[in-house]
């Protein structure tokens, strides 16, 4: 992505009414280097940064206040929901005590949100994340390893909470 180009765009988006004007964010969207499926809606207030690679699927919706930061890549598949204020990002630090302060090297690691998820308000998807199809995750989680398709998952840390295929 470019980091100008999103710079620029954050003036324009908040002039679109949130729940309108789709087809003239994805062209800005597009305009900034983000790779975007078709009918993909995305609320004018959330927030895309970051110099890395962010791809999002057909007919996904992007709820009010998420943020997606980006150093490395993020790929949200088809048919996904994200609700409000979810965060997605993919860098972090190693924890080093043994330095001057606990946030070591820092890192950037790929986050996977596969098509048909549903990801519910406020939950955190941290580095390394992948999340295979048709998972929901619950509001308030905070991700950060793999979990298996047609999985419920929640809490802090996330874990599976029961499969959702019977």
């Amino acid at each position: 992505m470019n980091t100008y180009k999103l710079y620029l765009i954050s003036f324009l988006l908040p002039l679109i009414p949130e729940t309108r004007g789709f087809s003239l964010k994805r062209k800005l969207y597009a305009f900034a280097g983000v790779i975007l499926g078709e009918n993909v809606r995305i609320c004018s207030s959330v927030k895309i940064r970051g110099h890395g690679i962010v791809q999002i699927g057909d007919n996904t919706w992007i709820g009010h206040n998420v943020q997606i930061i980006s150093s490395s890549k993020v790929v949200i598949g088809k048919n996904v929901d994200i609700a409000p204020s979810v965060y997605i990002g993919t860098g972090t630090h190693k924890i080093d005590v043994n330095g001057d302060r606990a946030a070591g090297e820092g890192y950037s690691a790929e986050v996977l949100i596969d098509k048909g998820t549903w990801i519910c308000t406020g939950a955190l998807i941290l580095p390394g994340t992948i999340i295979k199809e048709m998972c929901v995750v619950a509001a308030g989680a905070v991700t950060s390893t793999t979990f298996e398709a047609f999985s419920l998952i929640g809490g802090v840390p996330a874990k599976l909470i029961k499969s959702l295929k019977s």
